[in-house]
C-alpha cells in the first residue's frame, strides 16, 4: 500500500520544486484509489484495462511534458520522473504507461510531422490511445543493425514482413512504432534502419501470444507479426534511413528511465523488507534486533542512497540539456546489477516466507533480473561505455 500522506520536500533533490510535490501527492492519490486495490486482480487477469489508462489521461498524468497545441502542460522532466517513480511504486506492472508517456511519445514529438503528432499525441494524452515500441525481435542479439524485418516501398506504400518479441504494452496497443530495414542493401547496414508507425487495424498486422515474463504478469509484452502488412509511406517517421539515429538520440531518456524505475524497486524491497524483519522472530530476538540484519539493511541503505545521489545528478543534467549517454548507461548498468544484490539480500532476510507466490516482495524478486535487459543487454551498455571513455 502507498500511502497518501502529505510529502515533504526533499531538500537533496533539487530538481523538485513545490509543483512537482503538488503533482506527485495528486498522482499518489489516485494511484491508492484508482490502481492499489486492483493490483492483484490485474494480476490474475494478466492485464491492466483501458478504463484504467482513460482515467490516468483524464486526471491529466500522460504526457504532461507535451505542448499545450496538443494537449499537454509543456512541464519539464521532473514529472516524467515523479510519474515513473510513482507507477513503480505501486509495481512493476505499470512501467508500459510510463514507456508510453516517455519513451514512446518523445519520438513523435521530435520526429513525427505535423500531421502525425496532432494524429497521435493528443490520444496519447487522454489515454485513449495506448502505444508501443517495438524493436527486439526473435532470436535478435544485441546489435540493432541485425533487424531482420523489412519493409518494401511498392504503390504509396512500404510492404512489411516480419515478427517482433518482447513488446511492451504490445497485446493492448492501437498504435506502435516499429524498426523495419527499408533498404537491403546499405552499407553500413544500419543505415538502412527505418521507423514505421504503424496502427492496429493496418492489414497483414497480426498479434501473436502475451509473454508472461517472470514478475512482470500484467505489464502486457506481446509478439507482433506482420505479413505483407500495408503500411501508407505517410507513416514513416522521419527520414528514411535515420531509424538507428533517432533511437540512439532518444536512448539517453530511455536508459534514465529505466535507472530511475528500478532504484524505486529497489527502495520499494528495502521498505518491505524492513518492516517484515521488524515483526519476525529469530533466536527468541526480532529479526531487527540481530547484528547480522542491521549491517545487511545498512549496506542495503547505503547502495540504494548512492545510486540515487549518482542518477538525480543525472537528471539534473537531462533537464539542463546536456549529453550525458556515457553517464547514463554507467547509471542503468550499475543500478540493475545491484538491484540483483539487493534483491537477494532481502530475500535471504525474509527466509522462507518471501518465497511465497503472490507476495509482494516474491513479485519483485521474480522481477528484478529483467531490469538488466531493458534498454540493452549490460554487454550492450558496457560495449558502449568502453568506446565512450576511448578503449
Amino acid at each position: 500500500m502507498i500511502s497518501t500522506m502529505a510529502i515533504n520536500k526533499d531538500d537533496s533533490r533539487t530538481f523538485l520544486t513545490e509543483e512537482h510535490l503538488l503533482f506527485k501527492q495528486s498522482i499518489r492519490e489516485f494511484l491508492a484509489k484508482e490502481a492499489v486495490p486492483f493490483y492483484d486482480q490485474w494480476e490474475k487477469e494478466g492485464g491492466i484495462p483501458c478504463s484504467f489508462w482513460k482515467k490516468i489521461g483524464d486526471h491529466g498524468f500522460l504526457c504532461p511534458w507535451l505542448d499545450v497545441e496538443f494537449g499537454g502542460k509543456a512541464a519539464d522532466f521532473g514529472y516524467s520522473v515523479v510519474l515513473g517513480e510513482e507507477l513503480e511504486m505501486v509495481g512493476p506492472k505499470l512501467g508500459g504507461i510510463s514507456i508510453h508517456s516517455d519513451v514512446v511519445a518523445p519520438y513523435i514529438a521530435s520526429f513525427g510531422t505535423i500531421d502525425q503528432k496532432q494524429r497521435y499525441l493528443p490520444k496519447f494524452i487522454t489515454g485513449e490511445m495506448i502505444s508501443a515500441f517495438a524493436l527486439t525481435e526473435p532470436g535478435m542479439g544485441s546489435d540493432l543493425a541485425d533487424i531482420h524485418t523489412t519493409a518494401i516501398k511498392k504503390d504509396g506504400h512500404y510492404i512489411v514482413n516480419g515478427a517482433k518479441t518482447f513488446v511492451t504494452n504490445g497485446f493492448k496497443a492501437d498504435f506502435m512504432i516499429v524498426a523495419c530495414k527499408t533498404d537491403l542493401n546499405s552499407v553500413p547496414s544500419q543505415d538502412g534502419i527505418s521507423l514505421l508507425l504503424i496502427d492496429k487495424d493496418t492489414p497483414g498486422f497480426s498479434r501473436g501470444r502475451k509473454l508472461g515474463n517472470a514478475g512482470q504478469g500484467s505489464s502486457d509484452t506481446a509478439e507482433l507479426f506482420f505479413d505483407d502488412a500495408s503500411v501508407p509511406v505517410g507513416n514513416l517517421l522521419g527520414e528514411e534511413g535515420k531509424g538507428l539515429s533517432y533511437i540512439t538520440q532518444k536512448l539517453q531518456q530511455e536508459r534514465l528511465m529505466c535507472a530511475i524505475g528500478t532504484l524505486m524497486a529497489t527502495k520499494d524491497m528495502l521498505h518491505l523488507t524492513m518492516n517484515f524483519i521488524k515483526e519476525r522472530k529469530a533466536f527468541d530476538k526480532k529479526i531487527s534486533k540481530l547484528k547480522n540484519a542491521q549491517f545487511t539493511i545498512a549496506e542495503i541503505a547505503t547502495d540504494i542512497h548512492l545510486g540515487r545521489t549518482f542518477v538525480d545528478g543525472l537528471i539534473c543534467k537531462h533537464m539542463n540539456g546536456e549529453n550525458i549517454l556515457t553517464e547514463v548507461s554507467m547509471a542503468k548498468y550499475w543500478v540493475t546489477e545491484m538491484s540483483k544484490r539487493i534483491s537477494d539480500k532481502c530475500m535471504q532476510l525474509h527466509d522462507g516466507y518471501g518465497n511465497i507466490g503472490d507476495d509482494k516482495i516474491a513479485r519483485r524478486h521474480r522481477g528484478m533480473p529483467l531490469t538488466t535487459f531493458f534498454t540493452g543487454t549490460d554487454e550492450t551498455v558496457k560495449l558502449l561505455i568502453a568506446k565512450n571513455i576511448g578503449f
